[in-house]
């Protein structure tokens, strides 16, 4: 006759125990605080780089940002990106005013393999795009070394 029981192990769903590990979980279902779940999370810049022979590419998106508050520096292979957000949302509905506002500043940087000519680096902001053409330096090329 077989046995359908098992050794009950009160420790076994402990083993792998993370005493933080749902606490996102916790915080996002947490019925006291209702309008916490509506906010939304601080945009961040998001950036792609492309390489050629002759120079890197960057496309970052910064929604919502006038370009004249946004500021690059480009220092040898190093490239950061600031942007100063400002936003401001007022919804009257019958019996019902919420004004938002939202300030801050977001920034960006990254190292690039090579130096850039910051001579000839371009910048152009469109439509929350913002485009860098960033020329190579030349002979700034790694250089390998023979062990002796």
């Amino acid at each position: 006759m077989a046995s359908n029981l098992t050794k009950f192990d009160p420790f076994s769903d402990l083993s792998p125990f993370d005493a933080f590990g749902n606490m996102d979980d916790f915080f996002r279902e947490f019925s006291l605080l209702p309008s916490m779940r509506a906010m939304r999370a601080e945009p961040r810049i998001r950036a792609d780089v492309a390489e050629t022979e002759q120079a890197y590419t960057v496309k970052a998106e910064i929604p919502g940002v006038k370009k004249e508050d946004i500021k690059i520096a480009v220092e040898g292979n190093r490239v950061a990106i600031n942007a100063e957000v400002r936003e401001e949302k007022d919804e009257r509905t019958t019996g019902m005013v919420r004004s938002e506002r939202y300030y801050g500043k977001h920034s960006r940087s990254f190292t690039l393999p090579q130096e850039v000519d910051e001579s000839k680096a371009e910048a152009k902001y469109e439509n929350g795009l913002l485009m860098l053409t960033l020329p190579k330096k030349a002979g700034t090329g790694a250089k390998q070394l023979t062990v002796q």
